[in-house]
């Protein structure tokens, strides 16, 4: 089973140190070296965001920052597990790296086996 984790914090307003990029880059690379981890990246700055939503059928456009938002989205990553318990592990072994935060996790539909398009 696949899985997205969406990690959040509050806006530290400083970018991360080096000793938590080397941390994080060492999880990031035994993750992917041993399978669970499929893909992941950092996300810029809520004020470098927009959002577009559909109401209606009309489109409206806005530019963040986002004032209501008290939380910044700082990531996310696909993760490869065989349960919901085993993508918590996972979860918990990658906020012990990333400090203070929230991973929302959800299951990806995956198409069965043959059944892609054309």
């Amino acid at each position: 089973m696949r899985y997205i984790s969406l990690f959040t914090h509050e806006d530290r307003g400083v970018p991360p140190t080096q000793a938590e990029m080397a941390a994080m880059g060492k999880l990031i690379e035994e993750g992917m070296k041993a399978g669970w981890l499929i893909s992941t990246e950092g996300v810029h700055a809520g004020s470098n965001g927009t959002r577009v939503r559909s109401t209606g059928g009309k489109i409206s456009i806005v530019d963040g920052p986002f004032a209501e938002a008290k939380e910044v989205i700082g990531g996310y990553a696909i993760l490869r597990a065989n349960s919901k318990e085993e993508v918590i592990a996972l979860t918990r072994q990658f906020l012990k790296v990333a400090g203070d935060g929230t991973c929302e996790l959800h299951q990806l539909f995956e198409m069965p086996a043959g059944a892609g398009p054309g």
